[in-house]
């Protein structure tokens, strides 16, 4: 018992050395005896306060479940740790809890129990491949290829298989034609094999960071307003939203054009910096990566294939707290101003294009729809506005007109549930307005309407006879000499002159329609 009792005390703790301690009696030696009680009961509470984060943090203590990603650590290791969220809106409700988080959030993906520290890719779609990397990811610019290191234990293991994985992408959701798809870099993906000390430090981080990398393309069609949200930004979201920001952007393509252009949709896809993939020769080390994105349809998010049943309503969500400053506290001025929302006219947008599929009697059109009731915008196509102004513009309208074409794209910017869009389809393009824009419009709840012009309202009526397949006959038309004939005619050489006795029917139907909306406000 008095060997037991003599326990050794650091030098300095109430002015004493450990010798005096020992050698102190009496009343010294019972105080003496209590300093050490609460020494060694203040080491027992730090060792229950901290070996527990040590166990969550350590890289060896646990095992990423399959399908997760975990971020790296601060230090020089290349071994990542498990990602830590914040509670609230921001950590999903999990209190603040330790969580990982799932790379691919599709439903029945064959990535969905894909293991730590491997590459697995989803081939399975005709519009695009997406790859997912678990655990240390770095890239490498000079091959464009990015560098999958697993921890030292997986590297012996997979020496022993005699594995070595790689995998190519081009990150582009249109895989089924080539002729694009070869414009799109190609991106390499690999698993590292074991090496010496030495070759793994030429891969040393040169940037760190603690969110995952999703790889997508600003090249291909995306200099089309069309295509720039329905290959580029739509399927991004897709794939990523579940991240709610926290995911970083490696866009290949990269252009400070299109930078600038999207710059609210980009912020509202991530909140880091933009990685310039081709352009970029530094390393950067991430604790995970997407490469590709997923693709369910034109302008659709499919609810059913997602963990979290997003909508295409969620990603107009994520464009309205991109482009909305937050609105102002409730006042006697702001009801007012609601007050007199209610009683002024429904406002109606009209999509004024230039070149082809011209309205060509767009003033008579916009003079028949102030006599039905609406405060008419002309919103021309070609003046410079920014995307945010687009999307004010639109804010505020309760209905939506244009011929069939990219600027329609902006429909996304309309009230879900409450505006309308009536889409004009000219001679031999009916079935792709409705796909493009019908269909998906619908799906946003928008009251959708497809005006078809007919033959006598059609620019191709003064060009071709009255018999000609082109105006009697489009679909026949486009049967017998293909694409070609859609591209240069129906959408590269036509214009609509709108019968108004005729559209007068529409719009009044556009306008009870955003009468009731308001009134159920």
């Amino acid at each position: 018992m008095a060997a037991s009792a003599k326990l050794s005390v650091p030098k300095g703790i109430g002015g004493m050395d450990n010798d005096d301690v020992t050698a102190a009696g009496g009343k010294k030696a019972a105080r003496w005896g209590f300093v050490q009680f609460f020494f060694v009961l203040a080491v027992v509470l730090c060792v229950l306060l901290y070996v527990p984060r040590v166990l969550v943090l350590s890289p060896y203590g646990y095992s990423i479940d399959v399908g997760l990603f975990a971020p790296p650590t601060t230090s020089s290791s290349s071994v990542p740790l498990k990602q830590r969220v914040s509670g609230g809106g921001n950590a999903g409700g999990d209190g603040g809890r330790v969580r990982e988080v799932v790379l691919d959030n599709e439903v029945h993906s064959p990535c969905s129990s894909m293991r730590d520290h491997t590459i697995c890719c989803d081939r399975s779609s005709v519009h695009t491949d997406v790859c997912f990397m678990s655990g240390d990811v770095r890239t490498e610019a000079a091959t464009l290829s990015l560098l999958l290191f697993p921890p030292h234990q997986h590297r012996h293991n997979q020496a022993r298989n005699g594995t070595s994985e790689e995998e190519r992408v081009r990150p582009y959701p249109r895989k089924w034609e080539s002729f694009i798809m070869d414009k799109v870099p190609e991106v390499r993906l690999r698993v590292v094999a074991p090496r010496r000390p030495e070759e793994e430090e030429e891969h040393r981080c040169d940037v760190r960071h603690d969110a995952p990398l999703l790889v997508m393309s600003a090249g291909g069609y995306t200099g089309n307003l069309f295509h720039a949200f329905n290959d580029g930004f739509l399927p991004s979201w897709v794939t990523v939203q579940h991240l709610r920001r926290r995911v970083v952007l490696g866009v290949l393509s990269y252009n400070p054009w299109w930078a600038g252009m999207f710059s609210e949709v980009i912020s509202g896809l991530s909140d880091h910096h933009v990685v310039d993939l081709l352009h970029d020769t530094r390393t950067h080390c991430f604790p995970g990566a997407i490469v590709g994105t997923r693709y369910h349809g034109i302008l659709i998010v499919d609810p059913a294939r997602l963990r979290d049943n997003k909508t295409i309503v969620d990603f107009h969500q994520m464009l309205a707290d991109a482009y909305e400053k937050p609105p102002p506290r409730e006042t006697t001025t702001t009801t007012v101003q609601q007050q007199q929302d209610q009683q002024r006219r429904p406002r109606l947008g009209i999509v004024s294009r230039k070149g082809t599929r011209v309205i060509e009697n767009q003033a008579a059109v916009a003079r028949l729809a102030s006599s039905v009731g609406f405060d008419v915008d002309i919103l021309e196509t070609a003046d410079g506005r920014p995307l945010s102004a687009w999307y004010a513009s639109l804010r505020a309208c309760d209905a939506l007109v244009g011929v069939h074409g990219a600027d329609l794209t902006k429909f996304l910017f309309l009230r879900p549930g409450r505006a309308s869009l009536t889409q004009i389809a000219p001679l031999g393009v009916s079935p792709m307005a409705r796909e493009d824009f019908g269909v998906p419009a619908a799906r946003m709840g928008l009251a959708y309407e497809q005006y078809e012009v007919r033959a006598a309202e059609s620019s191709l009526a003064r060009k071709y006879a009255e018999d000609d397949a082109v105006v009697a006959d489009p679909e026949k038309a486009m049967r017998d000499k293909g694409w070609d004939l859609v591209a240069r005619v129906y959408l590269g050489g036509q214009n609509v002159t709108l019968d108004l006795a005729r559209f007068r029917r529409t719009l009044a139907r556009m306008h009870a329609h955003a009468r009731r909306q308001r009134e159920r406000r």
